[in-house]
């Protein structure tokens, strides 16, 4: 099984695949008292005020001690709502943990209220990349509402995302966010100029992060780019098992290899590697099982790899983009926060009955750990009549 060699974690074997975990925000204790919502949101300073910065290091710690590196200021960590005052202090948490599996972040054009061009867009898109690679992480550039507000065509995509990766130095990745995470995504990369794109711009841009729960798009693609030594970062939620496991190469296949990235020496072949929001909450058994996958033994992958993906399942349910809620309480219920809340409260768009699958879910993914907060946070969550609770 070839493997992505990187740093071990606490003396664990390396990951066969190259992942990151896409994580969300904590806020502090008292912020239901903000009076931020999601039809009233916050001001990003106000936003920035109420974050709770040490149990935030705190989770991105967790999950580079199992061996992933972190995905920093994108969907997950509510990036549309939080804004660059608080993306751009992420980032440089995230550099200044050393981290050992490193880190991705979100590039966009927040630091200003508007864009009234395409020109700012793309001196924008620029100038938060460079930061981003200053304070050794590698960017992503984030999906623009501009290109789909305005209507803009195949060849603008193309033009645009050129002129942006002509002004770095790279590695970098795109990133593909389907309509189901954010209403404003209907219709980006026109026709083909996502491959127009990777083609052209081979020599820095390593891959792209998709999260369009298409499976069988994803495959395709990856077996396309994979030929000049590009990949795909799975966001695909739903799928990640089957994505990851990947298959064994074709007769006379040219896929096979291997790229550096940042250290790391990052294998090729028929699978996906990953950049995903639900490994925020799968993190353990995900972990576990990919070691598994590593050492070849493919039931005992399925076996921790079912579960996991069914809680993921569970959490991504339509409407998809209010997914950090189940993020954010899987947190509270494994002990990593002190509350279940959200940025601007989208926890409140979930009810009862969803936080209490995602209870029943994790318990049976066998992702809370067995520390005595998860057992008591568990037992309350579930009532005194279920399995958890006895």
């Amino acid at each position: 099984m070839s493997a992505t060699r990187q740093e071990p974690s606490g003396g664990l074997p390396p990951l066969p695949r190259l992942c990151f975990a896409a994580l969300h925000v904590v806020v502090r204790d008292g912020y239901d008292q903000a009076g931020h919502s999601l039809e009233q949101p916050g001001s990003a300073r106000e936003i920035e005020h109420w974050i709770d910065w040490k149990a935030t290091a705190g989770l991105r710690r967790y999950v580079d001690s199992l061996g992933f590196g972190v995905a920093e200021a994108m969907d997950t960590a509510q990036r549309f709502e939080i804004g660059w005052p608080s993306a751009r202090r992420l980032i440089e948490l995230c550099a200044s943990l050393e981290l050992r599996n490193g880190f991705l972040a979100g590039a966009g054009s927040d630091q200003f209220d508007a864009v009234g061009s395409n020109a700012e867009l793309i001196d924008a898109v620029a100038e938060q990349a460079e930061f981003i690679g200053q304070q050794g992480g590698v960017p992503v550039l984030l999906p623009m509402p501009r290109l789909t507000v305005t209507g803009a065509s195949e060849r603008d995509y193309v033009d645009v995302y050129g002129a942006i990766i002509d002004q770095l130095e790279g590695p970098l990745f795109l990133h593909w966010l389907g309509e189901m995470f954010h209403p404003a995504m209907r219709g980006y990369f026109p026709g083909n100029s996502l491959e127009r794109i990777l083609a052209r711009h081979a020599d820095k841009v390593r891959g792209v992060k998709l999260s369009l729960l298409d499976e069988e798009y994803e495959v395709l693609l990856r077996r396309r780019i994979g030929m000049r030594g590009q990949i795909v970062l799975t966001g695909d939620d739903y799928h990640f098992a089957r994505l990851l496991e990947g298959q064994p190469a074709a007769r006379g296949s040219r896929l096979g290899g291997t790229f550096e990235l940042k250290g790391r020496t990052v294998a090729l072949g028929d699978f996906s590697h990953a950049l995903l929001g639900a490994l925020d909450a799968v993190a353990e058994p995900a972990a576990e099982a990919l070691r598994a996958l590593g050492a070849g033994d493919l039931e005992r992958y399925r076996e921790l790899m079912g579960p996991a993906e069914e809680l993921a399942r569970f959490v991504f349910q339509p409407p998809t983009r209010h997914y950090k809620a189940g993020l954010a309480y899987h947190a509270w219920l494994r002990g990593l926060q002190g509350n279940p809340m959200l940025v601007n409260r989208e926890d409140l768009a979930r009810d009862v009955h969803y936080y209490r699958g995602v209870a029943v879910l994790a318990a049976r993914a066998g992702s809370l750990g067995d520390g005595e907060v998860a057992r008591r946070r568990l037992a309350e969550a579930l009532g005194p009549g279920s399995e958890a609770g006895r």
